[in-house]
């Protein structure tokens, strides 16, 4: 078996460029190598699975803008019926609450740029707020920003599974196994070895290992700011707080948003630092000690909470900016990576996969300039940040 291509992990990035690639170009050889067909652990499966605008720099909304349009008109960017005929998005909005001046002040200086770029983000005051959702106590809030269209949640595995029926049946070809080497020769990939399969030749392969990126450059003797970061989600249900129109609100200490009749909520831990990739231990602390009593200040309905179940996943964060890691690297020009996107990625595979498959076979970006997410800040320590991470 060999491969023009090897995409090395099969969540919802992996089969993004699987997608493009045998969309763009008929025929080429695509393999995807997947360790856990379940994806019981994968980022994907373990996401928020929420889309939104209201990002910091302009490269973020662009790529968020394009998945927007991706995910309402699923079919038809498919270009085939894949037997999923949406992915059940909720425009229910994203809610920024700022209890400082200086939050709103930033809010107030990245909603024009959101707009310029084709958001329709608000600014309100607490009274507005209070207005639109008055089961919120806003007595301390300085403002807030919301987006009244193109944000909410949608079907995550609606996505993944989309892009991997679309992906095969343009003849991407999806493997069960775990990548254990990489094989260069001068400064480029060879090939890549498999735990059970043996030796895989290619003429270019692409990182799309989420928490696991760094692993798979030391695998070919490079190395990645990129790490595992636990994050432990509660499913809890409020009788005495039914609001299904909830947007998704983010608040100092925590994030929340509706669930059916139930709720999804988490926070980042005060001591947030690298984890074991294999540690799925729930930080069942952090809902009594951080995310209750800051969810009861601001919505007293929520005085009587039961938490029904929590699942933990791993954001595959950029130490660096936070942002996204794409593109070839200089050292290593057919090794391209689809990393980082500490915990913004789910929304933003459409776009990025695009891009990614684009470069692959261009050789430079096409659609969206993605230039200010190279591989080379990385390795210059030249951060490109992005402020507003849920």
């Amino acid at each position: 078996m060999q491969a023009d291509v090897v995409v090395i992990g099969g969540g919802v990035m992996g089969a993004s460029v699987a997608f493009w690639l045998t969309r763009m170009q008929p025929g080429l050889a695509v393999l995807v190598v997947e360790r856990d067909p379940t994806y019981a652990r994968s980022s994907t499966a373990l996401a928020a699975a929420g889309i939104r605008q209201q990002f910091t720099n302009p490269v973020n909304v662009e790529l968020s803008r394009f998945g927007i349009r991706f995910i309402k008109e699923f079919q038809t960017h498919l270009g085939q019926d894949v037997g999923i005929p949406d992915l059940g998005l909720r425009e229910n909005g994203y809610l920024f609450l700022a209890s400082t001046p200086d939050g709103m002040a930033t809010l107030t200086e990245v909603a024009a740029m959101q707009r310029a770029h084709g958001a329709a983000t608000e600014l309100w005051t607490p009274a507005q707020t209070a207005a639109r959702y008055p089961w919120l106590n806003t007595t301390d809030l300085v403002g807030a920003s919301f987006g009244p269209r193109d944000e909410g949640f949608f079907d995550n595995m609606g996505l993944l599974n989309g892009f991997r029926a679309a992906a095969r049946a343009q003849g991407a070809r999806f493997l069960t196994d775990e990548v254990t080497g990489i094989t260069t020769s001068a400064g480029r990939v060879t090939g890549v070895t498999l735990g059970q399969g043996g030796h895989i030749p290619c003429a270019a392969a692409v990182n799309a290992a989420g928490p696991r990126a760094a692993q798979i450059m030391r695998m070919a003797g490079l190395d990645i700011a990129i790490e595992p970061r636990k994050r432990t989600v509660f499913v809890i249900d409020a009788p005495n707080a039914r609001h299904p129109d909830a947007p998704l609100m983010i608040d100092r200490d925590y994030w929340i948003r509706p669930e059916h009749r139930q709720w999804i909520t988490a926070t980042v831990p005060a001591e947030d630092g690298p984890c074991d990739p294999e540690d799925f231990d729930p930080d069942l602390h952090l809902w009594d000690d951080v995310i209750w009593p800051a969810l009861w200040h601001r919505a007293p309905g929520f005085d009587a909470v039961k938490v029904i179940r929590h699942w933990t996943g791993h954001y595959e964060y950029n130490v660096l900016d936070q942002n996204a890691v794409l593109g070839p690297h200089p050292e290593m020009a057919n090794l391209h990576l689809i990393n980082g996107f500490s915990g913004h990625g789910l929304q933003q595979a459409p776009a990025a996969g695009r891009g990614v498959a684009e470069h692959i076979l261009t050789g430079g970006w096409q659609s969206l300039d993605l230039s200010d997410l190279s591989v080379t800040r990385m390795l210059e320590g030249r951060p490109f940040a992005e402020r507003a991470i849920v």
